[in-house]
């Protein structure tokens, strides 16, 4: 080995330092730091694209070219962007403790105002957006998605039909079960469960209820990761020590 090992150096793992970002507010830093790096850095590319075309005999048409260059140049690149959100896995950071707090605010936490939104710059604050604001408002995309699933379970009435008696099929077969003491029968019990299942899949079948179940799916999750990539990290509350230092509060 050319270097020995430091055995005063730090070595944290990244979910820990990911987590201390978090709850220490930083990530809100780190969002913002990307955002205006990549605004500056688009201001000093068209400046010098514009001084550059200057010095030029046809200086009008050559800043006419790179400005459709430039446009061309960002237009491909949200794009870009946009379609790698698809590609990234929203719930791989998401854990069951995320579940168990309380819900962020619909109005201020999840919906914000119009400055808590703007177009990631880069893959990497799109998909830091994404795993952090899925964490954050997991109590409120799968209410999302549960109002998603109403209302396309009212807009395809067979469907609400055959669910309904998908849960009565099953209460029926529960009381009969009680009632009959199947309890000290498990193979006749066990015959009425596989009947009861095989009903219950030629119901749902029958009546699309897997239809509305992916169509909820579909819309439900495009909402989630296009709210969770254009939405701001920012911190949900903040108080000040007495100390003078401020302090992250999380919901």
């Amino acid at each position: 080995m050319a270097f020995s090992a430091n055995p005063l150096s730090l070595s944290v793992p990244e979910p820990v330092f990911e987590s201390w970002l978090r709850d220490t507010g930083y990530l809100e830093i780190l969002d913002q730091r990307t955002t205006d790096l990549h605004r500056h850095s688009s201001v000093n590319a068209t400046a010098t694209s514009s001084s550059a075309g200057a010095g030029v005999t046809n200086s009008a048409a050559t800043s006419a070219v790179s400005i459709s260059n430039g446009v061309f140049v960002l237009i491909f690149t949200r794009i870009g962007t946009l379609l790698s959100l698809f590609t990234l896995n929203p719930f791989a950071k998401l854990r069951s403790d995320d579940f168990s707090g309380d819900t962020p605010s619909w109005t201020g936490g999840l919906v914000g105002s119009l400055d808590s939104y703007s177009f990631p710059s880069s893959n990497s604050q799109a998909r830091l957006r994404v795993h952090e604001n899925v964490k954050r408002y997991a109590r409120n995309y799968a209410s999302l998605f549960v109002l998603f699933f109403a209302c396309s379970l009212y807009q395809k009435l067979l469907a609400l039909v055959g669910l309904i008696s998908c849960l009565a099929l099953w209460d029926v077969l529960k009381l009969c079960g009680d009632r009959w003491g199947l309890e000290q029968r498990p193979v006749i019990k066990q015959s009425l469960i596989r009947i009861a299942q095989c009903a219950t899949a030629v119901i749902l079948f029958c009546t699309n209820v897997q239809m509305a179940l992916i169509s909820a799916i579909a819309v439900s999750y495009a909402v989630m990761i296009l709210h969770a990539s254009f939405r701001k990290l920012t911190p949900s509350k903040q108080s000040t020590s007495k100390d003078g230092n401020r302090r992250i509060l999380r919901n």
